[in-house]
């Protein structure tokens, strides 16, 4: 489990913040008057669909409490990365944040089937996994973590994208130094599509290519637009190798002490805000695109089989239980 004293160095704004949390959370045992504000940490921007997502159901929240729950959402990693902003939701310094799914392998590998390279056909396949009830009994058992798992977002198809030439061919990648997501499955991932994955947080990322220490990264269209990556990896590759959900985690205690009615309220919500989000994602996607196409990306169609076919030992490594062989299958279920 990690521990407090593993958090990465913040800027002083970001300590002075998180350490404010220490002393202003919320709880319901509180006499302050107005609603119970739940500290939410967010690794981007307010233009991420998943920010969106956040507000509306903070909006929904609010009224159907009549006002005694609302969000309170820290973007730009404010509260630290993500890694970070798991570990206080664990304290109970904040009470919700986003964080990528490969964080939760960490305490139960069983997650790592959800960011298997190519696990989904599209992205209406992915929403029917994330929106039909199939993922419960797994969200279900992040529990006893200090963190409880109460829904799944899209973080889109990602890509690679690299300064220099475009990545077309398993070849290309090779001695190419991509960020991933801190996560020894993303590290496969990479190594498997031929090139080498480096896990860092998503703040460091633009400084990183800019300096050479990377040749690019890996993620969805809105994320590059939304960061301004295509400034120093212009060149946008779509392998569509993965689909990683980012997943709404709250603090364990905080859950248990909401009288039943506000709970099941609440995590109704919570679930309903995933197809909020699909919807958000799909409206932004194209506009991030056309935005980074106007100041200068390029954006590459590529012939996704030989990646495919170098991922397939990868997925049979990762399938070592019955319990992920049951929740591949059933993903693979929905498919088309």
């Amino acid at each position: 489990m990690f521990t407090m004293k593993s958090l990465p160095k913040w800027s002083l704004i970001s300590t002075i913040v998180v350490s404010g949390l220490f002393l202003t959370g919320c709880s319901e045992d509180s006499e302050v008057a107005g609603p119970v504000i739940l500290k939410t940490a967010f690794n981007q921007s307010e233009h991420n669909p998943q920010y969106k997502a956040l507000e509306d159901f903070s909006q929904k929240l609010e009224a159907a409490t009549e006002g005694k729950y609302k969000l309170e959402i820290h973007p730009n990693e404010l509260l630290g990365d993500q890694r970070a902003a798991l570990e206080l939701v664990q304290s109970g310094a904040i009470q919700l944040a986003v964080v990528a799914n490969p964080l939760v392998e960490n305490f139960n590998q069983n997650f790592s089937v959800l960011a298997m390279p190519y696990i989904y056909d599209n992205p209406e396949h992915q929403r029917q996994v994330f929106t039909n009830g199939m993922l419960d009994a797994l969200f279900d058992s992040s529990k006893g973590n200090g963190f409880e798992v109460l829904t799944a977002y899209t973080a889109g198809a990602r890509s690679m994208y690299v300064k220099g030439s475009p990545i077309k061919t398993p070849e290309d990648m090779k001695g190419k130094k991509i960020r991933v997501m801190q996560s020894d499955t993303m590290i496969k991932m990479l190594e498997c599509m031929g090139g080498i994955g480096v896990p860092m947080g998503q703040g460091e990322v633009y400084s990183a290519i800019q300096q050479g220490v990377l040749d690019g990264a890996e993620n969805n269209e809105i994320t590059y637009a939304d960061l301004k990556q295509y400034e120093v990896a212009p060149q946008f590759s779509y392998t569509g190798h993965v689909m990683v959900a980012d997943l709404l985690v709250a603090n364990e205690d905080f859950l248990n002490k909401m009288d039943a009615a506000d709970q099941a309220t609440f995590r109704k919500l919570a679930k309903e805000s995933t197809v909020t989000e699909f919807e958000l994602f799909d409206q932004a996607l194209e506009q991030a695109k056309q935005t980074a196409m106007k100041q200068g990306a390029t954006f590459v169609e590529v012939d996704i089989t030989p990646f495919q076919e170098r991922c397939i030992p990868l997925q049979e490594t990762l399938l070592k239980t019955p319990e992920q062989k049951d929740i591949f299958n059933n993903i693979r279920s929905l498919a088309n």
